[in-house]
């Protein structure tokens, strides 16, 4: 393989290991603050107890996962050199943002927050652990906004070969970045969720501390089923933005090759890229893409025919990849409402099967996400900026496949490491539950 195609499975392995552990944080942070909140406005010492429980597991993934990101950026310099100095001054400009302002708002008060257990009053203790989870999910507002102007540029123009920022409005408010934004923040609450039902489902099927992990469930189902609900909803109108902007994708996504009016939705096929066409098509919905893509059941829909060859996404990672990930987002929903039904019924710890599958179900939030990031990146092939920049432009110019193929091993062999680490200190200490010394304190006092 030759440096272009090493140094893009460099970035996509970097990128997918870091993002393991980036949407537990947005999500878990959010719940372990509004736990906070009920233990501070009511008393309620269970709250207390879940907030120092799901709290650690939260400072465990965040650990890991702050030095897993940091290797990113160095990337866009040694692998991507002619990227960054063709929209560097634009690209650059929220990550600046992000690092100097959402990590440090990040930073500071989780400092607060984890030093700060009976040294600051109980509202100030409260409003940090708000303040970091408002500097993760800006973060996440930043990055996405930089990714945003790579999947559609605007305000720019093009001076000496090179892009150069004319309109720092329009690029924060572009309406691609921001609906990717939500749309990515909410499937990490969904983690989140998902996270706190299946650590609480193995500790209510083992009977331990029924009553911090009965409110556990109750709290993440809540809050699973809302995201869940936000994800779908927003995707819609993502859809509709990729249909508009990125048309190539989103004849991808649904595998359309001819160019017609009311065009369906194909439910499953496998895509024969080389002849041009679905094979082995199971069901449709008829005039639902075009409705998806302009919401009017008889627009007309791009087909790939119509796009150059050599514009052309890969079809079939992304059309598979959209189709697993709203498979997923359904089953999402249908388990936070079941979990939500049973609770109302104060029957939840003794559905087995239903505690059996939460916990199996782990994995498959996380599944869902990094298939929504392969729809997004593959699908923007083979541009690095749609339309603007080819990826292949953008490689670095003296780097040999030799180096990047070092440096990719070293990579896999560090993040890898990193993965079981987190893995392993998450399974520990989740399986070991509340601390019992937790308890003993608060009855003391």
């Amino acid at each position: 393989m030759d440096a272009l195609m090493l140094s893009r499975i460099q970035f996509a392995v970097t990128a997918g290991f870091h993002f393991i552990f980036v949407p537990l944080t947005l999500g878990l942070v959010v719940l372990i603050a509004f736990m906070q909140t009920v233990y501070v406005r009511t008393g309620d010492r269970d709250y207390l107890r879940m907030t120092k429980f799901w709290g650690k597991l939260f400072l465990i993934n965040f650990a890991i996962g702050v030095v897993t990101g940091i290797t990113l950026e160095f990337q866009f310099g040694m692998n991507w050199a002619e990227y960054s100095k063709y929209v560097g001054d634009i690209f650059g400009a929220p990550l600046a943002i992000e690092a100097t302002v959402a990590f440090f708002l990040e930073s500071v008060f989780l400092g607060i927050w984890i030093f700060g257990w009976k040294k600051v009053s109980k509202r100030v203790h409260l409003f940090s652990i708000w303040m970091v989870a408002l500097g993760s999910n800006l973060s996440a507002l930043w990055i996405l906004i930089a990714n945003g102007w790579m999947q559609h540029p605007v305000g720019y123009t093009l001076t000496n070969g090179r892009a150069e920022l004319t309109d720092f409005t329009a690029v924060i408010l572009s309406p691609y970045a921001w609906l990717k934004f939500f749309h990515t923040v909410t499937s990490g609450w969904v983690i989140g969720a998902f996270f706190v039902m299946g650590v609480s489902a193995y500790h209510l099927m083992k009977k331990n501390e029924i009553a911090v992990f009965k409110k556990s469930i109750k709290v993440a189902a809540i809050f699973g089923l809302f995201s869940s609900l936000a994800v779908a909803g927003i995707g819609d109108f993502h859809a509709a933005e990729v249909a508009k902007t990125q048309p190539s994708k989103f004849a991808a996504m649904e595998s359309i090759w001819e160019t017609k009016e009311g065009a369906p939705v194909v439910l499953f096929a496998v895509p024969d890229v080389e002849n041009e066409r679905n094979s082995i098509e199971i069901g449709s919905i008829p005039k639902l893409a075009s409705f998806m893509a302009f919401k009017e059941w008889n627009a007309e829909v791009t087909g790939l025919r119509d796009i150059p060859v050599k514009d052309r996404p890969p079809v079939t990672p992304v059309f598979i990849g959209f189709r697993l990930m709203v498979f997923l987002g359904g089953l999402f929903i249908i388990l936070a409402a079941a979990v939500i039904y049973y609770s109302r019924k104060n029957s939840v710890e003794n559905k087995t099967w239903l505690l059996r599958t939460l916990l199996y179900c782990i994995p498959l939030p996380y599944i869902a996400a990094q298939l929504g990031w392969i729809v997004a990146e593959v699908g923007r092939q083979p541009w690095i900026v749609y339309g603007l920049m080819r990826t292949e432009d953008g490689v670095s110019m003296n780097i040999t496949p030799q180096q990047v193929a070092m440096s990719l091993a070293g990579f896999f062999i560090f993040y890898g490491t990193l993965m079981i680490i987190d893995f392993y200190l998450l399974f520990k200490f989740s399986k070991k539950g509340p601390e019992k010394e937790i308890h003993r304190t608060i009855e003391a006092v």
